[in-house]
């Protein structure tokens, strides 16, 4: 019964911040690494940002310096603080975890900037 919820999508404009949220459930993820992705219309889902439990982190050259992964592991909860925020980074913003066998996705939360 694992479950991911994604929240704090909305419409901003460029130069605006946001904070997104993935409360996970169903087991305890401080130990899994936790993944931010996005899917813009007309283009592949891409990874963002990766956590590691012990909270390294790792992000696409495209949102460095602007975006920030951090993870709240008491309340089984990741966050997605994006500031400095540009048109192109419109898109559908997914929560991702792979547990074996799989990986498991949040519904998605839209992300709209304003030019």
């Amino acid at each position: 019964q694992v479950q991911l919820v994604e929240s704090g999508g909305g419409l901003v404009q460029a130069g605006g911040s946001l904070r997104l949220s993935c409360a996970a459930s169903g087991r305890d993820f401080s130990f899994n690494v936790m993944n931010w992705y996005r899917q813009a219309p007309g283009k592949q889902r891409e990874l963002v940002a990766t956590i590691t439990g012990g909270g390294s982190t790792v992000y696409a050259d495209s949102v460095k310096g602007r975006f920030t992964i951090s993870r709240d592991n008491a309340k089984n909860t990741v966050y997605l603080q994006m500031s400095s925020l540009k048109p192109e980074d419109t898109a559908v913003y997914y929560c991702n975890v792979f547990i074996t066998p799989r990986p498991y996705w949040g519904q998605g939360t839209q992300v709209t900037v304003s030019s």
